[in-house]
């Protein structure tokens, strides 16, 4: 028997779907892009967090800007039926790869990947991104080429190197 998941999360889920609806026109209307959303209850109570990039990075500006028209539209929409905090921020340098595109976008870049199910015996590899396609991201560890099944991929961060 698949255990069920919590209400909590059913709604999360179902807020996070109208939220992306609502929220990427108007990043994508800024020139950004919309990087990640998260809803989640914390300890200070349900927070609504966006994460925006664009190729010259982030400002508190666009943050803020952003931030202004998100909480308007949400306003008037009213997806969340009680009070939450709106953050808006940059992924920061280890920003979280989700989508297919992210994967092509970010080809050649230092990547750190946590899987599902191991493959060999790891979880977990740190190495550069070569290709994304077909389902499949090829990466480069050392002088060995690995093929990561898209769909195992638990996490995949960008690893920026001082």
């Amino acid at each position: 028997m698949t255990p069920t998941p919590p209400d909590e999360l059913i709604m999360s889920a179902d807020i996070l779907e109208s939220v992306r609806e609502i929220i990427e026109p108007i990043v994508i209307a800024e020139g950004m892009e919309l990087v990640h959303i998260e809803y989640r209850r914390e300890r200070r109570g349900w927070v609504l967090r966006l994460y925006i990039d664009k190729e010259e990075g982030v400002t508190i500006d666009d943050c803020s800007n952003i931030s202004g028209q998100v909480s308007h539209m949400m306003d008037i929409d009213e997806l969340i039926p009680h009070s939450y905090v709106l953050e808006v921020s940059s992924p920061g340098l280890g920003r979280p790869l989700k989508r297919e595109e992210d994967f092509i976008k970010h080809k050649d870049r230092l990547v750190r990947f946590k899987l599902d199910d191991p493959i060999g015996r790891w979880k977990n590899f740190k190495g550069r991104l070569l290709d994304y396609k077909d389902g499949v991201v090829k990466i480069k560890v050392g002088d060995e080429i690995i093929s990561l099944p898209f769909n195992k991929i638990s996490g995949a961060n960008l690893v920026y190197k001082f």
